[in-house]
């Protein structure tokens, strides 16, 4: 098995050795380009995370995902915080970060509720110390329901979308 680049073996001699029966089977993902095609030389796609190809495509990916935290609220790939992504419902999203502690959902609907908003969807994903709630609401919310929001003991953020 040759995972390596390209030219680090010497071609002539893989063939002979395949030809004589010395090494059974060749396997690559860098196959050699006239001899692709023998029988014992098993060429499986290149996967390359370091080519300009994946470069591209992990940068737009990197976007692609702070475009949809920032516009909707939704957490992929994140090494600190737990991934949350919820089809987006209703008149306004409230995206919440939180320490992860008893009685925070709690805390947030019974604010909510005390406004007269009704929750329509709601998320709630934790990693560790950290907490993370997405609520679809049925109307928009005040800026003082979001002051009250941001003054719960364990609020980290709280964020109208």
């Amino acid at each position: 098995m040759n995972f390596a680049r390209d030219g680090i073996i010497d071609e002539d001699a893989l063939i002979t050795a395949l030809e004589a029966g010395k090494v059974k089977y060749y396997v690559t993902d860098f196959p050699i380009d006239d001899k692709k095609d023998h029988e014992r030389v098993i060429a499986l796609p290149h996967l390359g995370a370091s080519t300009a190809e994946a470069e591209d495509n992990c940068a737009v990916m990197v976007a692609n995902q702070v475009k949809d935290y920032l516009e909707n609220g939704n957490i992929t790939n994140s090494v600190n915080f737990p991934e949350a992504k919820m089809p987006r419902l209703g008149s306004a999203r409230l995206s919440i970060a939180h320490q992860n502690i008893p009685n925070m959902v709690g805390q947030i609907s019974t604010i909510l509720a005390d406004a007269g908003i009704n929750i329509i969807d709601m998320l709630n994903k934790s990693r560790n110390e950290i907490a993370y709630t997405l609520i679809d609401l049925e109307s928009e919310i005040s800026d003082t329901v979001v002051g009250s929001l941001q003054q719960v003991e364990g609020a980290l953020s709280v964020r109208v979308l």
